[in-house]
């Protein structure tokens, strides 16, 4: 399912873009902490499903947050509004939230849309939600797949509000960072869906400024 698996990056000065949360080149985040999917089970596609919370070091992940509204736009998934305090994940229903394919010598997470698994065209098509422990300023991720599909990226505070929704259209494999206005720490988490004809993996998730030193 995932082929060409080119990354490329658009460099975008945060100063320059005026929301909330800006889209920048990855390269220019001081990031500690890396997400990598490897040390879990995995498959070739359809993958190793996954109906329950993911939990990993840092970062937890399923398909929205308690509160918001699950839709569907053809095979994809949709989620809308505002999250309950305190963020709290939601799987899905069993075989339409996640699974960690293996893509050559490592491991991607996609979500699952209405089709459900082991469907081709359910997987790619779900929302993935990403809940940090810590608060966050800024993050990157990697997409793989895309055929010139587009992404909505929604980061909510812990409260639940929206801080910002970001649209990245013309996707191919893309590296994506994205900085919260000023370095606010105030990025609890975030929901990634797609109307990508392929539908969309990520990988590589890194969060988490380096430590202060003195």
């Amino acid at each position: 399912m995932w082929r060409s698996l080119v990354l490329s990056c658009l460099p975008v000065s945060a100063l320059a873009c005026g929301a909330p949360i800006c889209r920048v080149a990855p390269d220019t985040l001081e990031l500690a902490q890396i997400i990598t999917f490897d040390d879990l089970p995995s498959g070739w596609d359809p993958g190793h499903r996954v109906d329950d919370l993911l939990r990993l070091p840092g970062a937890s992940f399923a398909e929205r947050f308690a509160g918001q509204t699950l839709g569907a736009e053809g095979d994809h998934d949709t989620v809308s509004g505002p999250a309950l305090a305190p963020l709290t994940l939601l799987p899905g229903a069993p075989g339409q939230t996640l699974s960690v394919v293996r893509l050559y010598s490592s491991n991607i997470l996609n979500g699952y849309g209405p089709a459900g698994y082991p469907w081709t065209h359910g997987q790619g098509e779900g929302a993935i939600a990403v809940l940090f422990d810590e608060d966050q300023p800024a993050l990157s991720f990697q997409v793989l797949g895309g055929e010139d599909g587009a992404a909505t990226v929604q980061f909510l505070r812990r409260d639940g509000s929206v801080i910002h929704v970001a649209r990245v259209g013309g996707l191919g494999p893309v590296s994506l960072g994205f900085r919260r206005a000023d370095d606010l720490p105030d990025i609890a988490g975030f929901v990634i869906t797609n109307t990508d004809p392929q539908g969309l993996a990520i990988d590589n998730l890194r969060f988490g400024p380096p430590p202060k030193l003195g």
